[in-house]
């Protein structure tokens, strides 16, 4: 458990908090299956939870092949990105690649993380995903998305019915905020109640987490304080992630 008092191991200044982890534990699971065993798994959770800091931690710690999807790609682009990013050169079609992309996956054993997967919940995207993963012989494929996933992914059978494990990303907690103030405000001492209320101000998102211990920080530079405490609560802007109010033009 990371109370605050543990050792913070990093791998290029992500630490291992609890999505980390999460993440971690059901690659293992996957690729170490029995045989026979459906070899896909799901990684889901609200945006902000850091799920690509937690795909990007297991990638340098697992040899993992990690690509983060993007909304423009075709189905031409994507195994272009994954055949890139597993370090062999791509076919001259997809079907080409797609085969390029199994026997590298079955040869290597790398687990092949698809980050942002909700994107890839179409068709065409979707019968892609299944053709590399039964080209590979049933490597260890991981889909990493939004909340929703699982309930999009139940649209393609011959996806849905090859996750073997299903994990949701989990809100930040007050050891998770303390483990990012001393990453992120080493030079700082901060209180107990002004970590809660970074907690709590930033709805328990990491991504908020680290906006909100920015402003703790610009606040103490600007006051000249090292030490932080209850009192300073209130003069500090806190990021709530709600929009501001319109303005009214007399």
């Amino acid at each position: 458990m990371l109370d605050g008092r543990d050792e913070i191991n990093l791998v290029k200044n992500v630490a291992p908090l609890r999505n980390v982890m999460l993440l971690g534990a059901l690659i293992r699971r996957v690729t170490g299956r029995d045989e026979g065993m459906p070899g896909m798994a799901c990684f889901h959770g609200f945006s902000g939870y850091g799920k690509s800091q937690a795909a990007l931690y297991n990638t340098q710690a697992t040899r993992a092949c990690w690509v983060e999807v993007k909304s423009v790609w075709t189905r031409k682009t994507l195994v272009e990105k994954i055949c890139k990013n597993l370090g062999i050169p791509s076919g001259r079609t997809v079907a080409d690649s797609v085969e390029k992309i199994g026997e590298e996956l079955l040869k290597s054993a790398r687990p092949l993380l698809l980050d942002e997967a909700h994107i890839l919940c179409t068709d065409s995207m979707m019968k892609l995903v299944h053709d590399i993963y039964e080209s590979s012989h049933g490597a260890s494929v991981i889909l990493i998305g939004e909340e929703s996933l699982p309930q999009s992914l139940v649209r393609w059978e011959r996806v849905h019915n090859r996750i073997l494990a299903w994990e949701q990303a989990q809100p930040a907690d007050l050891r998770e905020t303390s483990v990012f103030a001393r990453l992120k405000c080493p030079e700082l001492t901060l209180s107990q109640a002004v970590l809660e209320k970074t907690l709590v101000e930033s709805q328990a998102v990491a991504r908020r987490i680290v906006s909100n211990l920015n402003q703790v920080k610009d606040y103490a530079r600007i006051e000249g304080k090292t030490e932080i405490g209850e009192k300073d609560i209130p003069h500090i802007r806190w990021m709530d992630g709600r929009a501001p109010a319109p303005r009214r033009i007399h």
